[in-house]
């Protein structure tokens, strides 16, 4: 199972929210390039980078920092928020992005979404599948669509995803504890060909078993690693 420490943006800083509010911002760097750093030298090799300006302002807005962390550290980073249009995804690519993921415009913009995927491949477009009482969420969760969260990932399973990055909103920031149940019923339904990346509410270190064994490809931590919760070194020795 990869580990994939995230670094959240609002104004170039490394920040964290609470369950996808802005209010809740907390600032923990003001140097994303700093922090992405301190991953690499404990042996980690993903980063999972959120532009919150972009998924508000529905556009790529801090690329900068993507290009920055991109060019001075060997992370593969998958980038994400407001990814709109080619022109967005051109720029992400640009900038240094390994991988991309796309949330609200797979739910407003399915035809973009499909052709991305034809175009740039399963590997490389990421399904951004984040719900509340599994109901997609969208628009830096400030809104809820009526897709429900298992036939939302089926129907893009049948046009080539592979990659999903699951976040239940509740969990997210909270360090109460991921989706266990959630997990387990997607990768039962949607079978076990699906690269599922459990995101949000990860708080201790004796989760990451757990998730490994329900058969998660991937873990993002945010929180737990900011508030030292999970050290880097325990995840040195995990590695």
């Amino acid at each position: 199972m990869r580990i994939i420490p995230a670094i959240d943006i609002i104004d170039g800083k490394c920040v964290r929210l609470s369950k996808g509010d802005y209010d809740t911002k907390k600032i923990y760097n003001e140097s994303p390039l700093e922090v992405a750093k301190q991953f690499e030298d404990a042996g980690i090799q993903y980063l999972h980078m959120v532009d919150l300006d972009g998924a508000k302002a529905k556009h790529i807005v801090n690329y900068k920092v993507l290009e920055q962390v991109a060019s001075k550290t060997n992370l593969k980073i998958d980038f994400g928020g407001g990814l709109k249009s080619d022109e967005d995804l051109h720029i992400a690519f640009e900038s240094g992005a390994k991988q991309i993921t796309g949330g609200s415009i797979a739910v407003k913009n399915p035809e973009i979404f499909t052709k991305w995927i034809q175009k740039y491949g399963s590997q490389r477009i990421i399904l951004g599948a984040d719900a509340m009482d599994e109901k997609i969420a969208i628009s830096g969760w400030q809104e809820e669509s009526n897709e429900e969260l298992i036939p939302f990932i089926q129907k893009y399973q049948q046009k080539g995803i592979e990659y999903v990055i699951c976040t239940d909103i509740a969990k997210d920031g909270m360090l109460e504890g991921p989706s266990f149940d959630l997990y387990e019923k997607i990768l039962k339904t949607c079978g076990h060909n699906l690269k599922l990346i459990a995101s949000g509410g990860i708080s201790t270190f004796d989760e990451l078993p757990k998730l490994k064994e329900l058969g998660c490809e991937g873990v993002i931590i945010g929180k737990a690693i900011y508030e030292n919760r999970i050290s880097l070194k325990q995840l040195e020795k995990l590695l």
